[in-house]
């Protein structure tokens, strides 16, 4: 399966996103869609989506997707939540989620920050895609996309955007 990973799109899906996602299976989004449902749904239109909400979004978004989604995928799990920190330093919230679910992978969004890293106290590799929306103070505008073979996750590549590109609009 071949994944595109998304988050704190905050209203914003721009053509150079939609290009790098063009070859993926799924879009994972995690939460911060920003808009309304039928923002939610033109994503949805261009690919299957399976995503969470985050702290900022309305009822409408709130409502198409939960706080949290666990994932079971070729005997890899995946958890995924909006809010969740980093390795070290989880919001309390996504450390009690870890500690239940025990997942492979974790995913959340919220910071803005794009990291990719091996978590050895829960034995899980944690990611947090960064933002590809407009709104933030972030300088450079991420999405990240990877398969799952054989319960493995494997050929992770980074979609940067800078910015102030002209390519941002929608």
């Amino acid at each position: 399966m071949y994944i595109g990973l998304i988050s704190d799109t905050h209203g914003t899906f721009s053509e150079p996103f939609k290009e790098f996602f063009a070859p993926v299976d799924v879009i994972w989004h995690a939460g911060d869609w920003g808009g309304d449902a039928a923002f939610a749904e033109s994503i949805a239109a261009f690919k299957p989506v399976v995503g969470v909400h985050g702290n900022c979004d309305g009822a409408s978004i709130r409502y198409m997707y939960p706080a949290s989604q666990l994932l079971k995928l070729q005997g890899l799990k995946v958890l995924i939540t909006h809010i969740g920190g980093s390795p070290g330093h989880y919001y309390p919230v996504a450390d009690a989620l870890i500690k239940e679910h025990k997942p492979d992978v974790f995913i959340c969004g919220h910071s803005h920050i794009l990291k990719v890293m091996r978590d050895s106290k829960y034995n899980l590799l944690y990611i947090n895609p960064g933002a590809a929306g407009l709104q933030g103070w972030q300088l450079v505008r991420t999405a990240l996309r990877f398969k799952i073979e054989n319960g493995e996750l494997k050929d992770m590549e980074v979609f940067e955007l800078p910015k102030n590109s002209s390519n941002f609009a929608g």
